[in-house]
C-alpha cells in the first residue's frame, strides 16, 4: 500500500532514532515518550495525568497529592519500554520480546513481588478481558507461537490491527497486556513503513468497542486506528525533517 502521507513512516522512526541518540529535547522522540507513556497507562487506570507524565519525564519529580508509586514507576517503565522498542527495530517480533517488553514494564512494582505474577513470563492463572474469556494459561505459549508463524514478513495496516486483536484475545500475561500489544504495535508500523500511532486514552471506549466487536465488524476497530492515525500525523508531522 504506498504511503499517504507527506511524508513517509521510515522518516519518522529515522528521526525517533536520532533524537533518541541525541537526547534532542522538544522533538519528536520526547514528545512521543510523553504521549505515549501517559496515554497507554492511563488507559490502564493510572491516575497521573499528562503534566504529571511530563515532570516525571523530563525532571524525574512527580507534583500532586497521594500520588501511587505504582503509577509513577511503570510510567517511568515505560519510558524506558519506548527505548527498548527502539532499540530492537530491526529484530523480528518473537515471543522472547514479548517476555522482555513485559518485565520492563512490570518490574520494581507491587504485581512484581506477588508469587503468583509471572513478571516477564506468561500467566500462570487464568484472566478475563471485557467481560470475556481468554487463552487458558496451559495454552498460551501455543497460542502466541501460532500468532507468530501466521504473521506476514511484511505486514500491512490490516495485519498489524489483526495481531494486536489476536494478541489481546490471548491476554498472554497476568497484567501489562494492552500497553505491551500496544507497543508492538506501534514498533510493527515503523518496521513496515506504516505510520505510526498512539492509542488515546480520550478515545478508549471507541478502542475497546473495536476490539470486543472485531470477529464481527472489523473495520470499526481499524477505522478508529486510522483515525488515530490521522491525529498522530497531524500533531507531529512538523517535528520531522522532509528527507530531500
Amino acid at each position: 500500500m504506498p504511503d499517504e502521507y507527506a511524508i513517509d513512516a521510515a522518516q519518522f522512526a529515522r528521526t525517533l532514532i536520532e533524537q533518541r541518540r541525541t537526547q534532542m529535547k522538544g522533538g519528536l522522540y520526547h514528545l512521543n515518550q510523553v504521549q505515549m507513556a501517559f496515554n497507554t497507562n492511563r488507559i490502564e487506570g493510572s491516575a497521573l495525568d499528562a503534566e504529571q507524565t511530563r515532570y516525571i519525564y523530563e525532571t524525574r519529580t512527580v507534583a500532586g497529592d497521594n500520588v501511587s508509586v505504582d503509577d509513577v514507576v511503570e510510567t517511568v517503565n515505560s519510558f524506558e519500554l519506548f527505548d527498548e522498542m527502539l532499540d530492537r527495530m530491526a529484530e523480528p517480533i518473537t515471543a522472547a520480546t514479548m517476555k522482555d517488553y513485559h518485565r520492563i514494564l512490570k518490574r520494581g512494582t507491587a504485581d512484581a513481588r506477588r508469587p503468583a505474577f509471572a513478571v516477564g513470563d506468561w500467566k500462570r492463572q487464568a484472566n478475563v478481558v471485557g467481560g470475556g474469556g481468554t487463552t487458558p494459561p496451559a495454552e498460551v505459549s501455543e497460542a502466541i507461537e501460532d500468532l507468530l508463524t501466521r504473521t506476514p514478513e511484511q505486514m500491512s495496516f490490516e495485519d498489524i490491527v489483526d495481531f494486536h486483536h489476536a494478541f489481546e484475545a490471548i491476554h498472554p500475561f497476568q497484567d501489562g497486556n494492552g500497553r505491551v500489544g500496544r507497543m508492538l504495535m506501534f514498533q510493527q508500523c515503523l518496521q513496515n513503513g506504516i505510520m505510526p500511532f498512539i492509542v488515546l486514552d480520550a478515545q478508549k471506549a471507541f478502542y475497546y468497542r473495536g476490539l470486543h466487536e472485531y470477529w464481527e465488524t472489523p473495520g470499526f476497530l481499524r477505522e478508529t486506528f486510522r483515525a488515530m492515525q490521522d491525529a498522530y500525523y497531524a500533531c507531529f508531522e512538523a517535528f520531522v525533517e522532509i528527507a530531500d
